[in-house]
């Protein structure tokens, strides 16, 4: 009989559409309605209208229930002016782990730029990118790929690290123009170091993680086991490790997003259309203000170890540690991550917190009696304190939301804008801004100031390995961490400090094992000397095999510089040899 009904009900909507015969209120009309309450969700219903669904009608209008999305939204009567007294919160007691800057033993001694470097990739990363790249290179070998290949020593991973910084600070558009021959745009040093053949097949073999472990991994794919990170995860754990050892940061800190570019086809990579890098691998950084990359977590999808609280609020627990900074440190972030339930937590565990939020977030003030609108005046302040949380809404050139819980309200701070005075001219005139939006410009930008350092001499080269994507990345956190605690030793200590070029600079020449200036001291020529092309063969094919054509004549010759590697000839008509170091 019911299905009968809800048949009946399609069919003369229907005709009730084709015709327009029944009139609002007839008694078709009234039986439609009494058909429809079976679509109505419990929840919605007033304690008279559960006995009985039937007498719900149209023209009661749903607007005289009141319902809410969440039993956690405020019930404030109305937003405050800063005429209005508000109870300033205590000021936070801060309490480091450890004293802030940098900690021992880089503090205690005067290091160069490649000391304070090797704190970062020491023998321990050199030893594991060396072991694991040998067995990757050994396990392509069987794979059918041909290259030729030597196992990778220490002090050769050493000056491969040293031509990626000496290649950042050129910024040449392909790595094989380091080693170009017979242009005006020659580079001369990179071929002394190593071949351009090595070069490359020591990038397309760098690997981070034991391969027969991968393959393990690799088999674990659709369970709970599986690593999505276990390619760079040896690395990540190392380089976390040590940037939070080497430095302790000081009470003001950011969390924020860091895309790292990639064109690998893998699931990690995100989309983010507010980043200039839109498409590439997130990273949540926690940072200190001078651009100190203090922690971070490489994004790797929906984990079933969530809280169940949102992503937002288990980055930022994650990377804000108790055990680790102390307390009293005040989080800064934006509206992603700002929640009143984070910012209670923080706050119990001896955190302050503050940032700009989202209207719609659960648990924030939803009143509109006495809130700003689009003809409130510049400068205009509101505000609403639930308990421990400051809710500030501040009127600039567009309405700006802000939630705090260590800050007042208005402390009598200005900022200048332009504005149009009486007689209708601009002129900059002091406005009100709320003492969190000053606190907030002044300390959100850590993670910021980091992306801009990390992009300078970035060692980031295209490549579709992500893994080597990461390696690249982590190289770049390295050396900008390590020119950071060079400038604290530097202020200090009352010193002038080297400027970003410089460090990277004498890095460089630490890992290549020259003087940095080294090239300056003698004609670059002296050191080139003539070699003959092939020294495998036999004696009586010696005058034949193994000839190359020569560089200027373009005749046959058996000799070739022994650092250009290119056919030169060496004759008493005509030395080629001396002709082409002199240019």
């Amino acid at each position: 009989m019911w299905e009968f009904a809800q048949l009946f009900y399609i069919c003369f909507v229907y005709l009730e559409k084709a015709f327009d015969r029944v009139p609002q209120g007839a008694m078709w009309g009234g039986f439609i309605e009494s058909m429809r309450p079976f679509s109505e969700p419990e929840d919605e219903l007033t304690p008279g209208h559960r006995q009985g669904r039937s007498h719900i009608r149209s023209d009661q209008g749903r607007g005289d229930v009141v319902r809410s999305r969440s039993p956690c939204r405020s019930s404030v009567a109305a937003w405050k002016t800063t005429l209005d007294p508000d109870i300033t919160p205590p000021p936070l007691k801060f309490k480091p782990k450890r004293a802030p800057g940098v900690q021992p033993p880089l503090n205690s001694q005067v290091s160069t730029p490649g000391e304070m470097f090797s704190h970062f990739f020491d023998e321990k990363v050199l030893k594991l990118l060396c072991n694991n790249s040998n067995k990757y290179a050994v396990r392509n070998h069987r794979s059918g790929r041909n290259f030729a290949w030597s196992e990778i020593t220490i002090e050769e991973m050493k000056k491969y690290l040293g031509l990626l910084l000496y290649m950042a600070l050129l910024e040449l558009p392909k790595v094989s123009d380091f080693w170009r021959k017979n242009t005006i745009f020659y580079v001369p040093f990179p071929s002394t170091v190593m071949s351009r053949n090595r070069f490359r097949v020591i990038s397309s073999n760098l690997h981070i993680s034991d391969p027969a472990e991968d393959a393990l991994n690799d088999q674990r794919k659709g369970t709970g086991e599986h690593d999505r990170l276990h390619r760079v995860r040896p690395l990540l754990e190392i380089m976390r490790n040590r940037c939070m050892a080497f430095y302790h940061p000081k009470q003001h800190l950011s969390v924020d997003e860091r895309m790292v570019a990639t064109k690998a086809r893998i699931g990690l990579k995100q989309y983010m259309k507010a980043k200039p890098t839109k498409w590439g691998l997130k990273f949540f950084v926690l940072a200190d203000v001078n651009g100190y990359t203090v922690d971070f977590s490489l994004y790797q999808g929906k984990s079933t170890a969530s809280s169940g609280n949102g992503l937002s609020y288990d980055v930022v627990t994650s990377l804000v540690n108790k055990d680790y900074l102390g307390s009293g440190y005040i989080i800064y972030c934006d509206n992603f991550y700002t929640s009143p339930l984070l910012f209670r937590y923080l706050g119990q565990q001896g955190f302050g917190a503050c940032g700009t939020y989202r209207q719609g977030r659960v648990g924030v003030p939803t009143t509109t009696e006495n809130a700003l609108n689009r003809g409130s005046p510049r400068g205009s302040i509101r505000w609403i304190r639930e308990h421990d949380l400051l809710f500030v809404k501040w009127m600039d050139t567009r309405e700006v939301s802000i939630c705090t819980n260590v800050h007042p309200v208005y402390k009598g701070e200005t900022v200048l804008r332009w504005q149009k005075t009486e007689d209708g001219k601009r002129q900059k005139l002091p406005v009100p801004r709320p003492t969190a939006v000053g606190e907030y410009n002044k300390f959100m930008g850590g993670v910021d100031t980091s992306d801009q350092m990390l992009a300078t001499h970035s060692t980031k080269r295209r490549t579709k390995r992500w893994p080597v994507t990461v390696f690249q990345h982590f190289l770049d956190i390295a050396v900008t961490n390590s020119f950071i605690l060079h400038k604290e030793l530097c202020a200090s200590r009352h010193q002038k400090p080297k400027t970003r070029q410089q460090f990277q600079e004498e890095v460089a020449a630490s890992l290549l094992g020259v003087s940095l200036h080294s090239m300056s001291e003698h004609h670059p020529s002296e050191d080139h000397f003539p070699v003959a092309t092939s020294q495998k063969q036999e004696k009586a094919q010696r005058a034949s095999m193994g000839r190359r054509q020569c560089t200027v004549c373009k005749r046959s010759t058996p000799w070739q510089c022994e650092v250009c590697r290119v056919g030169l000839c060496v004759q008493l008509e005509r030395n080629c040899f001396r002709a082409f170091h002199k240019k």
